[in-house]
């Protein structure tokens, strides 16, 4: 009988960006809103290259191989996309989707922090 698998923080993280990144590319007019105005051309662009980074990462952390590069990929994401949750925080037009939106800003703090864990899982 084979041992069971625990999930590791690579292959939850790998499994969190597969996710979110099929959304982007699925949805991507979700996205929209976290979009700010000084991001040059056109939003549709932005979100669905945010999707295709966030699928790449998820390829990078799942492997053993290249998963320390995924780490730190996935850090330098979540850092990136941090002014887009702020844009999104401070343009929210109801107090519920302000609230939300405010609420998770803090968030990326531990997402980083969970990113830089699995690179260590090298």
């Amino acid at each position: 009988m084979r041992p069971v698998r625990r999930p590791t923080a690579a292959r939850a993280l790998a499994g969190l960006l597969l996710l979110t990144g099929t959304v982007h590319l699925v949805r991507p007019h979700v996205f929209d809103p976290a979009l700010p105005p000084w991001l040059p051309g056109s939003k549709r662009a932005w979100a669905l290259g945010s999707g295709v980074a966030e699928l790449a990462c998820a390829g990078l952390v799942a492997a053993p191989p290249t998963r320390r590069l995924g780490g730190l990929a996935c850090a330098a994401l979540f850092v990136a996309v941090f002014p887009g949750n702020v844009h999104m925080a401070t343009t929210a037009r109801t107090p519920m989707a302000r609230a939300v939106t405010l609420a998770r800003l803090p968030l990326q703090v531990p997402l980083v922090l969970w990113a830089l864990r699995a690179s260590r899982e090298a």
